[in-house]
């Protein structure tokens, strides 16, 4: 899933380096692909019809269940027992309410101020991921302390018989949480895999928020900082993301019981609290139970300012019903969308149906409607992009285009702002799989019996609501006359900018031969580019 994300977020990376817009994710297939493609992944992207919810206005709600559920710690395994006692005898509404309310004053903050308090708690996230792979490795090599669970140095035990990498067998678990068989074999390792697939889905979803702040952000102006963007969350996608998985995957087996149901706490489920307390260093669990805290509210900061940039981008286009609530969702203080950020709070109310110590039924639903809804929008994007790279080679090839103007539309120009090598290949797969992982997302509700309607229906329903929102957009500007449906597009490759020189950002070049000083000082200096 990994790899399916990088190469969004590389084609949205490019596109919007070369024209920075407001909302790209439905501006660029309104140019490229179709006025009514654009218009339903706007509101597909602010608004996911699954009981009149709110996309990622309800995954701020999500976050902030989380929030609520990762204050109530407690870890109980009949040796160490572990709690914080505050968190758990305070009923959760009071905690969903306080942090609603400072993810609300974090995002009426001039965007100048957001965008550095966010910068704070992504290097605390990063250096504690960083701490966490270092700290996981260094687990399963050393010799065991005194406390450990184990006596003998872990190395790769669990990757090996009698446990295994792959999960052995998928339980399929009713409606009620109850298990009515277990598939194994190969079958059972491959619906293992494609359920993490589907659920990885969620949990990467939002990392386009970068593009998402073209316009506000000055930085833009140098033409590096999306490229620069998007290549480092590529990378962080390969590095951290993946490496603090497969390094936790040292320390815990997959048949914990913690893992399977058997928790007390959201956090006592997680792998690197589970690894630290067997490991003998049990107080560590509270400190990273409050960097989980932490990264959920940052989350939820997030997605609320994302849902709001994308419900203001759709009242400026005049796409939000009537005149007197689009005016309201249009007013700006100190350059904040204020009408836009309190209409996208309010929908976070829905959190309050996730309160209680386990998620909401109805918030796990949405989780996989938001999810492939994600996947929708992800294969428009890439396909946005494919129109895109032929739109660029098409016009260098026209005769009344200027040299000039041909130059901002050369991809191999040094001064085009962000080209990543073979991106017409990533971007071709990265459709296919988002294609397929949402035709294939639904194929769980057929392994329970009776089969799973609603899981069914929830799997699925955002595929006809995208075509519904199509059909909608035509039906509204040309009638029933179908002959007039085709592709209505602008192709519009205005507002191009390009580098300010030809020396690139994030590119190692040494100014002398040899080991000398310059050229140590050249190298320090692109080693700090890539980590800062």
């Amino acid at each position: 899933m990994g790899i399916v994300m990088s190469a969004v977020v590389s084609s949205l990376g490019e596109m919007t380096a070369l024209m920075p817009v407001n909302a790209p994710m439905m501006e660029f297939p309104r140019r490229f692909l179709d006025r009514g493609v654009g218009f339903a992944i706007g509101w597909l992207f602010w608004h996911v019809p699954h009981i009149t919810t709110i996309q990622t206005a309800v995954t701020t709600a999500d976050e902030l269940t989380a929030v609520t559920q990762a204050i109530r710690f407690k870890y109980d395994d009949g040796r160490t027992y572990l709690a914080w006692t505050v968190g758990d005898s305070v009923d959760p509404a009071f905690w969903m309410t306080l942090f609603l309310i400072l993810i609300i004053i974090a995002n009426m903050l001039p965007v100048k101020y957001f965008g550095e308090l966010d910068y704070i708690f992504g290097c605390i996230k990063i250096v504690f991921i960083i701490t966490l792979i270092i700290m996981m490795l260094v687990l399963a090599t050393m010799t065991p302390r005194t406390n450990a669970y184990y006596d003998q140095i872990l190395g790769v035990t669990y990757w090996n018989s009698p446990y295994s990498f792959f999960n052995p067998g998928y339980s399929v678990v009713d409606e009620n949480g109850d298990v009515q068989r277990v598939i194994t074999g190969s079958m059972g390792r491959f619906l293992g895999e494609w359920k993490g697939i589907i659920k990885a889905a969620f949990s990467y979803t939002g990392m386009d928020i970068f593009a998402a702040t073209a316009r506000e952000s000055k930085a833009l102006g140098d033409a590096e900082s999306m490229k620069m963007a998007a290549r480092k969350i590529t990378l962080r996608i390969i590095t951290l993301y993946c490496f603090a998985i497969i390094t936790g995957s040292l320390v815990v087996p997959y048949n914990h019981p913690f893992l399977n149901g058997k928790a007390q706490s959201v956090g006592a489920s997680s792998i690197f609290v589970i690894a630290v307390v067997e490991g003998g260093l049990p107080r560590l669990a509270h400190f990273f139970n409050a960097i989980f805290i932490l990264s959920a509210f940052s989350c939820a900061a997030n997605f609320l300012f994302l849902s709001s940039r994308v419900l203001y981008t759709l009242a400026l286009l005049g796409q939000t019903g009537p005149e007197w609530i689009t005016r309201r969702l249009q007013q700006c203080h100190w350059g904040v969308p204020t009408g836009a950020v309190i209409f996208s709070a309010l929908m976070t109310l829905l959190g309050y149906m996730g309160r209680t110590g386990s998620p909401g039924e109805r918030l796990d639903q949405i989780d996989t409607t938001l999810s492939v809804s994600y996947l929708i929008i992800y294969a428009i994007i890439t396909a946005a992009y494919l129109k895109f790279y032929y739109l660029l080679e098409d016009v260098k090839t026209r005769e009344s285009m200027s040299e000039a103007q041909a130059t901002c539309y050369d991809r191999n120009h040094p001064r085009y702002p962000y080209k990543s090598h073979g991106q017409w290949l990533r971007a071709s797969s990265g459709m296919a799989a988002c294609i397929i992982l949402f035709v294939f997302s639904g194929v769980f509700p057929f392994l329970v019996e009776p089969f799973d309607y609603q899981n069914f229906l929830v799997s699925y329903i955002s595929g006809p609501i995208f075509v519904l929102l199509v059909v909608g957009y035509k039906i509204h500007r040309h009638g029933f006359r179908i002959s007039k449906w085709g592709p209505e597009r602008s192709c519009d490759l205005s507002g191009c900018v390009q580098a300010t020189g030809e020396k690139r950002k994030g590119r190692l070049v040494f100014p002398d031969k040899g080991i000398t000083r310059e050229n140590t000082t050249a190298f320090i200096e692109w080693i700090w580019v890539w980590v800062k």
